[in-house]
């Protein structure tokens, strides 16, 4: 009997819908109590000292850009390799992006290329968590060092850091690991999504972390930040004033939200900048707060369907995402299949066999050089063969936890089969 498998449905129980209905219920809506937990757990379970949680992880990465002053005549490295997001967000805020080719055979950058493409002008590289597998920061960090020479600050959040910063794109790796660190501590700052098809969803929304240098962390400078931003106070970690920021720029750059001006005689606030809106609300957040309690299960569940991927599928001409290993950890997101020695129209017929058959499957990635706005941006595919070549017969299995033990048993007879063939 054919089955109807989508893609990626969000997995929602009874929990979810009692929280969020509670956060309807209480009166308080929009950002309060519950976004402020919501962060709190969030940090709590990457080990790092603060998160804010947004709209978006597209609205966390550019949050992370402009918190670092980063404009017009800058240089921003990223992947070619990945979804827009990772690349649009410096188009925003005026700056170059600067596209690297993958490895071959594997889908993150070619790191030599990498450290050849830094210039005096790159303030920002943006690795790619791609199906929730971490990086290798380890090489990326060795890199930003070795170039630290080139390196000109331009704002004094720059400064502190002193080299290029690291903002991981980690949109699909929440709750992944990597050499005994949890990812959103790893990197300088690390974004996440929330969207309705991630591990971990809160219908939308993002998160953003941080991970300032040790030497400076938590210490109290007297001296402030300058440029378009408030002065941070004397009494502030770095850490707290960082956190502000965030706060400033994903609401209109009003000095107080809505929770604060609710207190007593506390309604009259400032606009200390014209800046952005992309909060998240307290519905959301309740939302976000049952999937984290469940979201060890969770994790669980996936490397058990993953490895029962592999276990099936290994023997067959295909090339899988390595998702575990002795120090490493997967969010375990998506389950990308390379089907090697086939063309892209092989691979799409494969695909439109799996949906004759009730299974649908995606593709990660096509990449950004042979899209309509990046080809505009003078972008060239010729330029990355690597990347194309992974994107020319991968196909995405569907992967999530609602999926049953005989839905799987289903997938991979029938993928096997149409392989076969």
């Amino acid at each position: 009997m054919i089955r109807n498998i989508p893609f990626s449905p969000p997995d929602m129980t009874e929990l979810e819908a009692k929280m969020a209905s509670e956060a309807i219920l209480s009166g308080w809506i929009t950002t309060g109590p519950k976004t402020k937990e919501f962060e709190r757990r969030i940090s709590d379970w990457c080990q790092t000292c603060k998160v804010v949680c947004l709209s978006s992880a597209t609205a966390a990465m550019e949050t992370a850009l402009r918190l670092l002053g980063v404009g017009e005549g800058d240089e921003v490295i990223m992947p070619a390799y990945t979804y827009t997001a990772t690349g649009s967000v410096v188009c925003h805020v005026g700056a170059r992006p600067i596209m690297i080719d993958s490895q071959t055979d594997n889908v993150q950058m070619d790191y030599d290329q990498l450290s050849d493409a830094i210039t005096e002008h790159t303030k920002v590289i943006i690795p790619v968590d791609l199906g929730g597998v971490v990086c290798d920061y380890d090489r990326i960090f060795s890199i930003v060092e070795a170039k630290r020479g080139l390196f000109k600050a331009a704002t004094p959040l720059q400064e502190f850091f002193g080299r290029v910063v690291v903002l991981a794109d980690a949109a699909h790796a929440f709750g992944a690991r990597w050499h005994g660190r949890m990812c959103g501590a790893i990197a300088d700052f690390t974004s996440f999504s929330f969207h309705a098809v991630k591990n971990l969803t809160t219908a939308e929304g993002g998160a953003l972390t941080w991970n300032l240098p040790h030497e400076f962390a938590q210490h109290i400078f007297s001296s402030c930040f300058v440029s378009d931003f408030p002065v941070k106070g004397n009494d502030e970690t770095l850490d707290d004033y960082i956190y502000r920021l965030c706060q400033l720029l994903s609401l209109h750059g009003q000095s107080k939200d809505a929770l604060a001006k609710t207190r007593p005689g506390a309604w009259e606030y400032d606009i200390v900048g014209p800046w952005y809106k992309c909060n998240m609300t307290d519905i959301m957040a309740s939302i976000g707060l049952a999937q984290l309690e469940r979201y060890p299960d969770l994790l669980h569940r996936r490397r058990d369907l993953i490895e029962r991927y592999d276990e099936v599928l290994s023997p067959h001409n295909v090339s899988l995402l390595t998702h575990y290993g002795d120090d490493f950890a997967s969010s375990g997101h998506l389950y990308l299949m390379r089907l090697n020695g086939r063309t892209r129209d092989e691979a799409n017929l494969f695909i439109e066999r799996m949906a004759e058959r009730g299974v649908a499957c995606n593709v990660h990635y096509k990449p950004l050089p042979m899209m309509t706005a990046y080809r505009r941006l003078g972008f060239d595919m010729a330029n990355y063969p690597n990347a194309f070549r992974l994107f020319e017969n991968e196909v995405s299995l569907p992967l999530y936890t609602r999926l049953s033990d005989d839905d799987i048993d289903y997938i991979l007879a029938t993928a096997s089969q149409i392989i076969s063939q």
